[in-house]
């Protein structure tokens, strides 16, 4: 894990400095695949409107905090509140990163003289693509704790989140409101930064959660006898 978190970041780190350069291969290769999704997009209006109810209701980063929001719920009411804390702030302090990114960098949208959908600000990272990431992995992670080993469906809400976090990528890349560098550092920042709130859960959170857990426990004893 903490492997992961490293390399992941340190690959968002190295694209960030390409685009803020202006690396011309990386560029040319953003160009290239935009340039051939974008005709498709054009020539294909039925599977346009189905990427764009995808990208904006589906995938959409609201659809998944809100997912994150009933985990917490859950978990702050199973007396997990530290976990539900570590959601919350890994949450809120990946949408800070991904803002501050985009002030910093500033990378321009593609432009097209025919477009098939729009957004706002700048566009490196990809904040549908480091929501989803890290959302469905911390969800994953979670439901992982407490029934992976009991409940068969995990498995296909497993397949279900990476079908997510790869499908919204290629939404963005396709509507031609995202170049295809902007989605792959947002996936590997969202990773990154699902794996940092694990490893430190896992350190300091979690020791906690078991304290308040069996603290309850003893109430509860008490509160019978």
């Amino acid at each position: 894990m903490r492997s992961s978190a490293v390399v992941s970041g340190a690959l968002a780190v190295l694209l960030l400095v390409l685009v803020a350069v202006g690396w011309h291969p990386l560029l040319s290769l953003d160009r290239t695949v935009a340039d051939a999704l974008h005709r498709s997009a054009v020539a294909e209006p039925g599977f346009t409107r189905l990427n764009r109810v995808l990208t904006d209701w589906v995938w959409d980063p609201w659809t998944m905090r809100a997912l994150i929001t009933v985990a917490v719920v859950a978990l702050w009411w199973r007396r997990e509140r530290w976990l539900a804390l570590w959601l919350v702030g890994a949450s809120l302090l990946a949408a800070a990163v991904q803002q501050g990114m985009k002030a910093v960098v500033g990378r321009r949208r593609p432009v097209w003289p025919d477009p098939v959908d729009s957004a706002q600000y700048a566009a490196f990272p990809s904040g549908h693509a480091l929501t989803a990431a890290l959302s469905c992995g911390l969800l994953l992670w979670v439901l992982a704790l407490h029934w992976r080993e009991t409940w068969r469906g995990w498995s296909v809400l497993a397949v279900a989140a990476v079908v997510s976090v790869l499908g919204v990528g290629w939404t963005r890349v396709y509507l031609g409101v995202h170049w295809p560098s902007d989605v792959v550092a947002g996936w590997l920042l969202g990773w990154c930064g699902a794996a940092v709130a694990i490893i430190t859960y896992r350190t300091y959170g979690r020791g906690a959660d078991r304290r308040d857990a069996s603290g309850g426990d003893r109430r509860k004893m008490g509160e019978t006898h």
